[in-house]
């Protein structure tokens, strides 16, 4: 062999040994796209917000659990010695069954009911001077969505006040007449705690449950 072509064959098998390993093929995706090496680790999704109670279910949640008022022994006889105006709700529960709807419970619950009269008629009063102060044209049609929106609710409020403030008339004239505390269905009497939390009740709770019943199975 020539010395030329054993030179050759010298440099062929340097090359042969310098040449550097080959690439792995990177796997494409069906578009064609370079498919990311390593994927993201994936976040877990945010836990979502416990469900806020509507103002509805408040309110029936709050009426639901009204707190029973115990009678205190200690205060039996403080209804002797105060007049209707000095009495507290705790005295008066705490009287003997036997003065049930004597005259100063009955004076006790005028007060209350002509109480009940008397907000109610500045609720009215506040309502009128609220719907004046606001007859100004406003130009935003957004401004002017959300005062009709508070005209209309405070409207609803007083509508249900005026309900009740005929209820409350009809309880007054009950007690100038002798009838107030005592169920209208059985006669008997409605209770102190229960006028405490209703002033306007006309129904025992058992006389009460019994229409609200008969009333989801046959309709008014």
């Amino acid at each position: 062999m020539c010395p030329w072509h054993e030179g050759a064959v010298t440099l062929s098998k340097v090359a042969a040994k310098a040449k550097p390993a080959a690439k792995p093929e990177v796997a494409k995706t069906s578009s064609g796209r370079r498919a990311a090496s390593a994927a993201p680790a994936s976040m877990p999704p945010p836990a979502a917000p416990a469900a806020k109670p509507s103002p509805s279910q408040n309110m029936s949640s709050v009426l639901a659990s009204a707190p029973v008022t115990k009678k205190d022994p200690k205060l039996a006889n403080a209804w002797k010695t105060k007049t209707a105006e000095e009495l507290t709700d705790e005295e008066v529960i705490a009287m003997p069954e036997s003065e049930y709807m004597n005259d100063k419970q009955m004076a006790f619950f005028r007060l209350k009911l002509v109480g009940l009269k008397r907000g109610i008629l500045d609720n009215a009063g506040e309502t009128t001077e609220h719907l004046r102060e606001d007859t100004v044209v406003v130009p935003d049609p957004a401004d002017r969505a959300t005062i009709e929106e508070e005209h209309a609710l405070e409207l609803r409020t007083r509508d249900r006040e005026r309900k009740l403030l005929k209820k409350i008339e009809q309880s007054i004239a009950r007690i100038d007449a002798g009838d107030y505390g005592y169920c209208d269905e059985t006669g008997e009497p409605i209770g102190v705690g229960r006028l405490l939390a209703r002033p306007t009740a006309t129904l025992s709770l058992e006389a009460q449950q019994r229409r609200e019943l008969k009333q989801k199975m046959f309709g008014d």
